[in-house]
């Protein structure tokens, strides 16, 4: 359903996803660098939140933190995001070797 026609909409939850639309939208292009790039730009980001989990887990074991709410977000975060990057991974080790496969 598009809701993009409706007008005096200042939901917090509609603008947040109008937002989030255009971040996601920003650049098409497909050429290998572009790639390359956001395959570069997932890893330092997975590696953020899995630092950010350790972060949450020291502080939590300090008792530096009240809430365990808190460190189970950081840590369901960083695993969820480790194992996009692991698929990723994956299918481009797929790719490659199909392509180095092929029959010149």
């Amino acid at each position: 359903m598009d809701i993009s026609l409706l007008t005096n909409a200042t939901s917090p939850d509609y603008m947040s996803a109008v937002t989030q639309k255009t971040l996601l939208s920003v650049d098409t292009d497909e050429s290998f660098d572009s790639v390359l790039s956001s395959a570069i730009n997932m890893l330092n980001e997975t590696n953020d939140l899995q630092n950010d989990s350790q972060s949450a887990k020291i502080q939590f074991a300090l008792g530096e933190a009240d809430n365990p709410h808190d460190m189970q977000i950081a840590a369901a975060k960083a695993y969820e995001a480790l194992q996009y990057t692991v698929a990723v991974r994956d299918k481009m080790l797929d790719a490659y070797k199909e392509i180095m496969n092929m029959q010149i």
